[in-house]
């Protein structure tokens, strides 16, 4: 089968190829599934793994890819029901090749309204915000949110979701075409930045959603009025610098780190109800799809996310 594998960790990507011939995957045993997959999704976190930037750290060679979607083609014992159905499939590797072989647990059915294309954007960016802002930041109706990079695919669902659940949005970002994008989502006010030297004048901020950091970590904290909540998501703009923890101690401001995964793997109850959560929301939640390459352009899409340009969500369309 086709297939993205990247065979040596770099920060240049240089250990990524397209293979024609990779060897398929293992047939599915009891209670597992081999789908067909039409569309993957790229997100931060694969572009990390890619250099060994990642808290996860797959033995090379491995396929890259997070999340997707696809036909079921062949299952195992137990599994029986899933065959011919559309799905969303997701885990930590994988989702850059013709064909996977996973635990049914591991695919679900794609909700109405979803393209094969949004439903393989689809789990990531929604299940982050859901946990970030529901969950962790127990999100309030009528609160302030503002979300640092409101234009790329996990700041857009955080700002559809904040919007839907009744809060008042403020989109960041460092363009005007990711925060028209942001609008057409829902977002109340929009702030544009310089990405170098970012600044946030307002202070009446209940939650920010910041899968940024770098340099615009401390303005956003800044802007949090008494009790708010800062939600750490990611780092996509480069480590952040120190935090004057007194700063939360006079606003009494609560610092929260967001890992979504990770939740669902230490309380797998909470994480159907996630799960169940966003399906029931998809058309709220829908990505937007800034950018589609053919399989053999992934790397293409890899440098356009690393170096700032994608607005929404990039996707690579597999089958085909």
């Amino acid at each position: 089968m086709r297939a993205i594998v990247c065979h040596h960790l770099a920060e240049d990507r240089s250990g990524l190829a397209l293979e024609p011939n990779w060897p398929d995957p293992a047939p599915p045993g009891p209670g597992e599934v081999t789908v067909a997959i039409s569309h993957a999704a790229l997100n931060f976190p694969d572009l990390l793994m890619l250099s060994g930037g990642y808290q996860f750290r797959p033995e090379v060679p491995f396929i890259p890819g997070t999340e997707g979607s696809g036909t079921v083609i062949t299952t195992g014992p137990g599994a029986e029901g899933w065959l011919g159905k559309r799905v969303l499939l997701g885990g930590r590797s994988g989702c850059f090749a013709e064909r996977m072989t996973l635990a049914a647990t591991g695919v679900r059915a794609i909700p109405d309204g979803l393209d094969n294309s949004q439903a393989a954007a689809f789990t990531v960016g929604a299940l982050t915000a859901w946990v970030g802002l529901m969950t962790r930041g127990r999100l309030r109706p009528g609160e302030r949110v503002l979300v640092t990079g409101a234009g790329g695919g996990m700041g857009l669902a955080a700002v559809a979701l904040a919007v839907h659940e009744g809060a008042h949005v403020v989109a960041v970002a460092s363009s005007d075409e990711r925060l028209a994008i942001a609008e057409a989502a829902g977002a109340h006010e929009l702030v544009r930045i310089d990405r170098t030297a970012p600044e946030i004048a307002m202070r009446d901020i209940d939650i920010v959603f910041d899968p940024v950091g770098g340099a615009l970590a401390l303005p956003t904290i800044r802007a949090l009025r008494r009790h708010g909540r800062y939600l750490i998501i990611g780092f996509a703009g480069g480590r952040s610098p120190p935090f004057p923890l007194n700063r939360a101690l006079l606003k009494e401001i609560e610092i929260l780190g967001v890992r979504a995964g990770e939740f669902a793997r230490q309380d797998p109850a909470a994480g159907v109800r996630h799960i169940t959560a966003i399906d029931a929301r998809a058309a709220v939640l829908r990505p937007h799809i800034g950018l589609i390459v053919p399989l053999a352009e992934t790397a293409e899409a890899f440098s356009a996310m690393a170096a700032g340009r994608l607005a929404g969500k990039a996707v690579v369309a597999i089958e085909g």
